[in-house]
């Protein structure tokens, strides 16, 4: 999904952010006067990668129209512990009430971006992409897909309506390989594209001549990733994936497949540790 399109995905985050978190009211921000004026700032307390900025500013703008947030980074650097990232000033009540949200959404996007640039670095200069899946948390499908970009890898489809992935039930099914890859590309509109996850060289050599351009080799071991990049050549594009960590990720890289899908990016994420501090 390009950047562009996220609006609605990005207030959609931030409401229910707010619905779970101030629900019918902040009790505690109304301890403080409704016309002061307050400065704070955020810091990381830890190296990473910045991600979701659009996320945070939308969470302080929608309580205070009039804040002024200014950022000393942007989506997609790299970050280092102790560094200021970003500086606000706006009515008290609307920073504290925004604060939990802000940071929470931040730091979740902040440590899918720097998982996903740990493993893009493991594999730099070597002609592979480092590919997400939908094991994404709930709710956050789209930004987690935009953090995985601003860490230097790249999407897969963002959900069933956008791409097709013929897995093994779906061949069962179907009676083989070849009936359902047919069916796959009479279904298929333009944009729309069809993979089929196969286990074996066998059934990649079915894949190849039912007519298969992207194949996803699930659980392949280093031996056979190199005996089917060999046998296929240029005829389709190869995705290794199934448990692949990132101990033995520059080996699968190695073997010359095209993609490699990491659904850890996404789905086993640690936030990264951010901190707002009112100016005293």
């Amino acid at each position: 999904m390009p950047d562009s399109e996220l609006n609605p995905h990005i207030a959609r985050n931030v409401s229910n952010s707010f619905d779970e978190d101030i629900g019918t009211g902040d009790l505690s921000a109304q301890l403080l006067p409704a016309t002061q004026i307050s400065g704070a700032q955020v810091i990381t307390r830890q190296h990473g990668v910045l991600c979701g900025i659009q996320w945070f500013n939308a969470c302080f703008l929608m309580q205070d129209p009039d804040c002024v947030i200014t950022w000393l980074a942007q989506d997609g650097d790299r970050i280092s512990a102790g560094q200021t990232l970003c500086e606000i000033t706006g009515r008290a009540r609307a920073l504290l009430s925004a604060e939990r949200s802000a940071l929470n959404l931040l730091q979740t996007l902040s440590g899918t971006a720097t998982r996903t640039r740990h493993y893009v670095d493991a594999v730099a200069g070597i002609d592979v992409k480092i590919m997400d899946t939908r094991k994404t948390l709930p709710g956050l499908r789209q930004a987690q897909k935009y953090a995985v970009r601003c860490g230097g890898g790249h999407n897969q489809r963002i959900g069933l309506y956008d791409g097709i992935l013929l897995k093994e039930n779906h061949i069962a099914a179907a009676g083989g390989i070849r009936p359902v890859l047919e069916q796959a590309f009479r279904l298929a509109k333009p944009g729309v594209t069809v993979q089929i996850e196969v286990e074996n060289l066998t059934q990649l050599d079915e894949a190849l001549h039912a007519g298969a351009k992207l194949i996803l080799l699930d659980n392949f071991d280093l031996a056979n990733l190199r005996a089917a990049v060999q046998h296929t050549g240029s005829r389709a594009e190869l995705e290794a994936s199934g448990g692949i960590t990132i101990e033995y990720l520059r080996e699968v890289a190695l073997t010359g497949v095209d993609r490699i899908s990491i659904g850890t990016l996404t789905k086993d994420v640690e936030a990264l540790d951010l901190s707002m501090r009112f100016n005293t």
